[in-house]
């Protein structure tokens, strides 16, 4: 057992205002008392007028115990008064002791704040540790109560919340007291506190379970039982020095440890307006609380005790300082955010409303107008059975399908066409407009690019290999485009044999004979020795003629492709040339962007402003996600190549998570001073406080206003169906989520990576308005206006219907920004995605229904869990009180 109040000594001075009750009890050598002052100086193992180090100047001994002495000096170097506190000489031999006094330095030295004494320096004179921190004129807080008895309401109201603020920058910093008492707490000659005495502390998470260290009467349960300490024992401390500080006597007090154990462990503090009638109830309300058995229902944080105390609102008081708050003062800050049913009912009531308007409004989206009859694995089986007719019966060593939109088709209809005639024909009609690719090989497929959505493409491994097949159909099955790598080699002597084109017509669905012979337009892009070519039309589709193109080699065909009047080559390009201005600007914007932030985010840490738990858990979520992605959506070969391909994949995630960190230090901490509102929400949830009410408000309504965003584009997209709109074709799924479940898994979670980026993005906007407008309206304008800018560049295809729907959506990311904050922002990106890339379909005997309503589930059941967090504990179905309505 550790007893702080045998071991510890005071590191500071009494004042002068207690200069007589020093005298009169005269030198002390206790090993508990705090009481002097320079008007009573004792004489130690150094006389008074000693120099030390050619630097310090002894002016008189302060106190000693089992740890040293303290001494009262002058710093000849700084002009300045200090402490100096000295390790006996018999402990320097000590390897533990001369480690604890190196920790309460290494510990103490981390914390700087008007509330905490600051340590400055540890050195050693003729073989005696000695360590040197600010000194200051006053008396400790157990002296001054034993003296005086109990401090005036309005004093220690005072004392509390500068006690409240010492501890939480000490928690911040990520440092445990482990022994807060009123001794270790210093009233300087102004009537500031002072947190004392950091020999006990440890950063959080090194407390080793079973170690009982502290002063027994101030220590919480959980510490006497061993079981270590947490920045709520500290919390417990605080309440038991705050119940001292208003009541004049301690909450549990006992002759053994023992005893103080069961008390602490067991019985309940007597409640403070008992001793003292017409006590404050809101201060009794924050005493009692901290002084919860069970840590968990103790207040998180010394800045939510602050805020908890009459008129305490120390986020306001940072800010009107002129200090960046911490994120764990931000995370105290704000309303409790705890919703009545009737308002979290109508949230969930309207998420429902606009979840069945999407899913109802699926007809007029792309799956809706030309439905997907074949799954991705029966279109599979098909492109085998198709490549083994053709004469290629070898088995291949792998294979890889994905899908792609005709959008040159779409697009090409949608510029000579009424919309509501050609998308009400869509599904009638060839072709499809989507394709299924389907690439196999004698070889493992190793793609070059690891970068792709897509991993295997048309050309990613390039078709250099003999026996490599790459074939094309639309989502009906039908043949489209068929490219083979004949063999390298001739063989000797092998007779030329006359193909057969028919079966390819067939497998395309097309019929041979209303196509008619035709000069050749197309060169092939497979050696052959035979080629031809047709000219036709599909016969649900006569107005868009087609030519097919087809060549063979040794009677196999090499190549076979369907060329409408949309198809465009893709092997014809314009030379490259000099980097266009366009680019040049993009560069030089992300050069400077760059620079920008590592100039903001080395100058947040060196002011330690950067919230580096926050960007290290955001980015380390970006790489997680990141990689599970790759995992989810990469195509894995047994062979070597799979861990050259993992390095490869690795380095756009960690990019990306080097990104995030560096801009969330750069850009969190302005919008932190300037709209701590802002982050609220999402400083608890980083926290770790997943129910708090103000986390589920917020995420209820990231999801509300997210679901409206789809709203709003399925709306706009879904027009023309019905409305002659030209130019504009459906809204697509992703192409991911029409894969099987891995791809649909890997979807869901890119999503949590590039809300992520998004968000930032927002962040980064809101923060330069504020930063160069000053005004906050003016930079929600400013946010708002850059929004729409921007959000036109993923637009063009009829910008008279399509500008109205950019503003709606620019409104509500700005309101859901400015009225709930980023937490809020980020879940309404995730749900706006998720929403927009899902396959929703009324007709639940489609394939990829499921996929469909497994979205919409998950999004329900999001929902539901923050409904219940953003009750607080309040019943369901319960009638709200006066005051929460």
């Amino acid at each position: 057992m550790s007893h702080a109040s045998a071991s510890q000594l005071p590191t500071n001075i009494a004042s002068a205002s207690v200069a007589e009750a020093a005298r009169r009890r005269g030198p002390s050598s206790s090993k508990v008392g705090r009481l002097a002052s320079s008007d009573s100086i004792e004489t130690g193992g150094f006389t008074p007028g000693t120099v030390l180090a050619e630097r310090y100047r002894i002016i008189g001994l302060l106190g000693r115990g089992g740890m040293g002495e303290v001494y009262r000096a002058d710093d000849l170097k700084l002009g300045q008064p200090v402490a100096l506190k000295f390790l006996p000489r018999r402990f320097a031999s000590e390897k533990d002791r001369l480690e604890r006094f190196y920790a309460e330095v290494r510990i103490a030295r981390q914390v700087s704040h008007p509330n905490v004494c600051r340590v400055y320096d540890v050195g050693e004179i003729d073989g005696q540790q000695y360590l040197s921190m600010e000194y200051v004129d006053g008396e400790d807080l157990a002296s001054l109560l034993k003296r005086i008895g109990r401090l005036p309401p309005d004093k220690a109201l005072d004392i509390a919340r500068e006690l409240c603020a010492g501890l939480a920058a000490a928690h911040d910093r990520g440092v445990l007291h482990r022994d807060l008492k009123p001794a270790n707490i210093m009233v300087d000659g102004r009537g500031r506190a002072r947190i004392t005495d950091f020999g006990l502390a440890v950063a959080a998470g090194e407390v080793t379970e079973g170690e009982v260290s502290g002063t027994p009467a101030y220590m919480a349960p959980e510490q006497l039982a061993g079981k270590g300490a947490t920045v709520r024992s500290d919390i417990y401390a605080l309440g038991l020095v705050l119940y001292e500080l208003y009541v004049g006597r301690k909450a549990f007090d006992g002759a053994t440890v023992e005893e103080l154990r069961r008390k602490h462990s067991h019985d309940a503090p007597v409640s403070p307006s008992t001793h003292s009638p017409g006590f404050d109830p809101a201060v009794e309300r924050v005493i009692l609380r901290c002084l919860e058995k069970d840590p968990a229902a103790r207040p998180a944080s010394a800045a939510q005790v602050a805020k908890t105390l009459p008129g305490g609102d120390p986020l306001a008081a940072a800010l009107a300082a002129g200090e960046t708050p911490s994120p764990e003062m931000v995370a105290a800050a704000g309303e409790e955010g705890a919703l009545s049913p009737a308002k979290a009912w109508s949230m969930l009531a309207g998420l429902v409303v606009f979840l069945v308007a999407i899913v109802g409004l699926s007809p007029g989206m792309e799956q809706g107008l030309a439905p997907f009859p074949r799954s991705p694995d029966s279109l599979a089986d098909r492109a085998r059975e198709l490549v083994r007719s053709f004469g290629y019966n070898e088995e291949p060593a792998d294979s890889a399908s994905w899908w792609e939109r005709s959008y040159d088709y779409l697009r090409y209809r949608a510029g000579r066409e009424p919309s509501t005639k050609w998308w009400g024909s869509l599904g009638r009609t060839d072709p499809h407009p989507w394709l299924f690719w389907y690439r196999q090989s004698p070889r493992y497929l190793v793609p070059e690019n690891p970068f792709s959505d897509t991993p295997i493409r048309r050309a990613d491994p390039p078709m250099e290999v003999s026996g490599m097949v790459s074939l094309a159909m639309d989502a009906r099955g039908n043949l489209m485009l068929l490219r083979v790598v004949p063999p390298q080699l001739e063989s000797a002597g092998a007779p030329a044999v006359a193909p057969d084109w028919k079966p390819l017509f067939a497998a395309a669905g097309l019929d041979f004979a209303r196509f008619s012979a035709a000069a050749p337009r197309w060169l092939p892009s497979e050696p052959f020795d035979t080629r031809a070519d047709w000219e036709g039309a599909y016969a649900s589709n006569p107005d868009a003629p087609i030519h097919v193109a087809a060549a063979a080699h040794r009677g196999r065909p090499v190549f076979f492709q369907v060329i409408g009047p949309w198809s465009r080559p893709d092997r014809v390009g314009e030379r490259e040339g000099a980097v266009g201005f366009g680019s040049l600007i993009f560069l030089v914007f992300i050069f400077a962007a760059w620079a920008a932030g590592i100039a903001l985010a080395r100058r947040n840490l060196r002011l330690g402003r950067g919230d580096r738990r926050g960007a290290f858990r955001i980015a380390a979520v970006m790489l997680a996600t990141a990689v599970l992605n790759w995992i989810l959506s990469a195509h894995h070969v047994p062979s070597p190549a799979e861990g050259w391909m993992l390095l490869n994949a690795l380095t756009a995630p960690v990019f990306f998570a080097a990104f995030v960190w560096l801009a969330y230090i750069a850009i969190e901490p302005i919008v932190r001073r300037r709209s701590p509102e802002l982050l609220f929400s999402w400083s608890r949830l980083l926290s770790g406080r997943f129910r708090d009410p103000l986390v589920g408000r917020d995420v209820l309504a990231g999801i509300l206003v997210g679901a409206a965003m789809s709203l709003v584009l399925v709306l706009t997209y879904a027009a023309p169906r019905w409305i002659n709109l030209a130019g504009m074709t459906p809204l697509p799924p992703a192409s991911q989520m029409m894969l099987g479940p891995a791809a649909v898994l890997a979807s869901i979670v890119q999503v949590c990576f590039t809300v992520m980026l998004n968000c930032l993005g927002i962040m980064t906007l809101f923060a330069l308005g504020q930063v160069l407008l000053r005004r906050k309206w003016l930079a929600v304008g400013f946010g708002f206006l850059l929004i729409a800018v921007l959000s036109t560049s993923f637009i063009g295809e009829n910008f008279a219907a399509e500008v109205p729907g950019i503003l709606v959506f620019a409104v509500l990311l700005t309101y859901v920004t400015v009225r709930f904050g980023v937490l809020a922002l980020l879940v309404a990106f995730g749900v706006f995605q998720l929403l927009i890339q899902n396959p929703q379909t009324l007709d639940i005997s489609r394939w990829y229904a499921g996929r469909g309503f497994l979205v919409v589930g998950l999004i329900l059941a999001l929902a539901l869990f923050a409904f219940r967090a953003a009750l607080g504990g309040r019943p369901t179905f319960g009638a709200a009180r006066p005051d929460e309505a």
